[in-house]
């Protein structure tokens, strides 16, 4: 399978969909417990807490496939942020691989999309016209710094009591190694 082929196989919506379930997934094998949202709720994809229930955060995940680490956004992006208002961005490299993630605080998103944005304006296009506006932004992390950066979602380490802890402590013989 050659590098485009990912994103030959897999429609735009389904790509969305299969990034909010692997953030939910990965937060999962983390220790936190995360649900995504209906898609009425209007800017957060998934919610995730820690096991004490003490602190929750809301995330927006942008999916993209292939090699690219740039994501597409609306203008509305830059209105999107709060103390516990996050971004995840979600590279499916190729059907094999697992995902990269982009763990990004919105007002980080937001201080960097318009930064960028009103750079391009600035920039003459190609024949060294003026840039239009659009409605279009982008996001990338070239230098990898939010890359599986969970920690800044606050949520504190997954519970050492968790149930997936219990079952790695279990020897073979399927005992905890408690005395009872």
């Amino acid at each position: 399978m050659n590098k485009n082929d990912i994103e030959n196989c897999i429609s735009k919506g389904l790509t969305g969909i299969a990034g909010e379930y692997f953030v939910a997934a990965e937060l999962s094998r983390l220790g936190y417990i995360s649900t995504i949202t209906l898609k009425n709720t209007k800017g957060v994809d998934v919610l995730a807490t820690n096991e004490q229930g003490t602190k929750t955060v809301a995330i927006q995940v942008k999916t993209n496939k292939g090699i690219r680490k740039k994501w597409v956004l609306q203008k509305k992006t830059i209105k999107n942020f709060g103390p516990n208002f996050y971004y995840v961005f979600v590279n499916l490299k190729d059907k094999f691989s697992h995902p990269d993630y982009y763990i990004v605080p919105s007002r980080i998103v937001t201080d960097k999309v318009q930064q960028g944005h009103t750079s391009w304006l600035r920039t003459p296009g190609k024949k060294g016209q003026t840039r239009n506006d659009s409605t279009i932004r982008t996001f990338s992390d070239e230098n990898e710094d939010y890359k599986n950066k969970w920690e800044l979602l606050g949520l504190g380490p997954a519970d050492s009591n968790s149930k997936e802890s219990r079952d790695n402590a279990s020897d073979s013989s399927g005992h905890s190694g408690k005395h009872e």
